[in-house]
């Protein structure tokens, strides 16, 4: 399995230290698009992380230019309210990039058009805008990590069922 969650130019600690405890604990490596709203050095990215920041792998882009030249051959997903494609009728293949633009924009008009095919979305009512994106990133992760019926994730034994009232 190698799920790659993409960040083009984030903008709030919190959202990405959010995203980067998901990619943590899914084995996710996750890919920061410069320039970023904010440092990596910023209290709140490091509190949203938690304790997880040793189980994560932290690439960096200069920017989203680089990115796409350094994986114009990969799996890209482009994660953005504009799609016709829904987000859960993608078959994604082993390694992919799952990639979200930033909070105040989303991803560049010019890059959707020219992956339009590789285009997604999630469903959502017409009235709202967007929905947070941590809690995207976390929806498209847990879609993938579900097509690859969870690898290292789910181990014989340790799921157990509580009955109301049961306590462990």
């Amino acid at each position: 399995m190698a799920l790659h969650i993409v960040l083009f130019e984030p903008e709030i600690p919190q959202n990405t230290g959010n995203i980067a405890r998901t990619c943590a604990a899914i084995g996710a490596t996750l890919h920061l698009v410069h320039p970023l709203g904010y440092s990596m050095d910023e209290k709140h990215l490091k509190r949203a992380g938690l304790d997880y920041w040793h189980l994560l792998t932290i690439l960096e882009y200069e920017s989203v230019e680089t990115f796409l030249e350094s994986h114009k051959d990969d799996n890209l997903f482009f994660f953005t309210t504009k799609a016709h494609q829904l987000y859960c009728e993608v078959q994604y293949p082993q390694e992919a990039y799952l990639i979200f633009g930033k909070e105040s924009a989303g991803i560049s008009e010019s890059i959707l058009v020219d992956h339009e095919a590789s285009c997604v979305r999630i469903p959502m009512r017409e009235e709202a805008r967007s929905l947070n994106l941590s809690n995207t990133a976390a929806i498209a992760a847990y879609e993938y990590m579900r097509q690859q019926q969870f690898p290292s994730l789910l181990q014989a034994g340790t799921l157990h069922r509580l009955s109301w009232g049961e306590a462990k």
